[in-house]
């Protein structure tokens, strides 16, 4: 029988620190804080009861202002053809509805029923108590919160830049340059 002192003495003499050494990422800060973010992203999406993450990122874009699927696609930074599966299936559980845009009759508006603020609401709270039980392991849980609301800024910032530096009429192109739908 493989005792764990004689696992960790096999871990040693191989130079296979195992697990440990993978979550750290080895001696690469990006590296390990990539690991991390990773690792804290799938521990939030574990909380959620009623939503995937990614219907969790369209509801949340919704609300704050992505009225229509395009701009909901451009913020997240994906396909419109997730987007709008994401969004047909969230109008099918009620959480969405399509209203119509005024400025543009061609485009469907996109609210929040009752139901998907409700549901919106709960993931908030289930992500942000799982957020605050990690963060609060740490030496500076409000120091990490802050760093953290930083990131946020600081990937909106690089998602704007990524779109200004699009070449004109391209805007509805893939990493390799071919059409989205």
């Amino acid at each position: 029988m493989l005792t764990l002192e004689t696992w960790k003495r096999l871990q040693e003499q191989t130079g296979n620190p195992g697990t440990d050494r993978e979550s750290r990422g080895g001696t690469d800060a990006a590296v390990a804080a990539v690991r991390a973010l990773v690792r804290v992203s799938r521990a939030l999406e574990r909380t959620l009861a009623e939503l995937s993450l990614p219907h969790y990122r369209v509801l949340a874009a919704v609300s704050a202002g992505a009225e229509i699927a395009a701009r909901v696609a451009e913020r997240l930074a994906l396909g419109r053809p997730a987007v709008s599966a994401a969004v047909a299936a969230l109008c099918d559980r009620g959480f969405l509805v399509r209203v119509g845009v005024d400025a543009d009759q061609r485009a469907a508006g996109l609210r929040l029923t009752k139901t998907g603020w409700a549901a919106l609401e709960r993931a908030d709270a289930a992500m942000a108590g799982e957020l605050r039980c990690i963060t609060g392991k740490l030496q500076d849980p409000a120091g990490v919160m802050a760093a953290l609301a930083q990131i946020n800024e600081a990937v909106g910032a690089r998602y704007a830049e990524r779109r200004r530096a699009r070449p004109a009429g391209l805007s509805g192109t893939g990493p390799d340059g071919s059409a989205r739908q």
